[in-house]
């Protein structure tokens, strides 16, 4: 097994570090700083990062005997070996996590799901710890886009237009109303107002008539 030691993460050799989604300072020791470079175990982690393809959050990895006891480590913990490391499940499915874990080639297995975090390392084949929950699905299916299917149905289609076509003509009867009351200088235009007027509720006739037919095909086709 090729292990390094260091008093400082600082000062690792950048020649030495080979492990390009993991930092000297991720691996170090919490408490006093001080690293054991631990290369096949780093090796399986870089290997289960790039099995995974997404971070991996590394809440503890190598821990200095001080600091081992301070924290209530094993008296034997890989943790002093370098060789072990506390994941955090924040960002990972736990099963899935597991199984890549085993995959790459850890060994050993510690569950916390209270503390959110699993302990994986590769000494002797070995679990502890209660199992993570089932998780749900992180988001809700999407709902159907109801308003926008409306929208494009071709029952809407046709109030639309009756609706509109009547508001249009409502609207042109106004105007009338109004030249003619108020206005006796554009009397020559009343005529043609009139047949705009006409217009106006042909259109809305023939967009009552298409709302009627497409409601009548959705339920014959039994869209309804």
């Amino acid at each position: 097994m090729t292990t390094h030691y260091y008093a400082d993460w600082r000062d690792v050799p950048d020649k030495l570090w080979r492990w390009p989604n993991f930092s000297p300072e991720e691996i170090a020791c919490r408490g006093d700083g001080t690293i054991r470079i631990n290369e096949p175990a780093l090796d399986k982690l870089q290997a289960l990062r790039d099995r995974l393809g997404v971070p991996m959050i590394v809440n503890s990895a190598y821990r200095s005997p001080n600091y081992n006891r301070q924290v209530g480590g094993a008296k034997h913990s890989m943790h002093l070996q370098g060789a072990a490391f506390d994941i955090s499940m924040a960002n990972h499915d736990p099963e899935s996590f597991e199984a890549a874990a085993r995959e790459t080639g850890f060994t050993g297995f510690g569950f916390y799901p209270r503390q959110n975090f699993m302990h994986i390392d590769i000494g002797r084949a070995r679990q502890w710890g209660d199992p993570f929950p089932p998780r749900a699905a992180r988001f809700a299916p999407e709902p159907p886009r109801l308003r926008e299917a409306l929208t494009e149905s071709r029952a809407m289609k046709g109030g639309s237009a009756a609706g509109v076509a009547t508001i249009g003509a409502a609207g042109v009867e106004v105007m009338q109303q109004a030249v003619t009351d108020t206005q006796s200088a554009l009397q020559p235009l009343i005529p043609y107002l009139d047949a705009m007027r006409w217009l106006f509720i042909a259109v809305a006739l023939i967009g009552i008539g298409t709302t009627i037919y497409a409601r009548w095909d959705d339920w014959r086709k039994g869209r309804r």
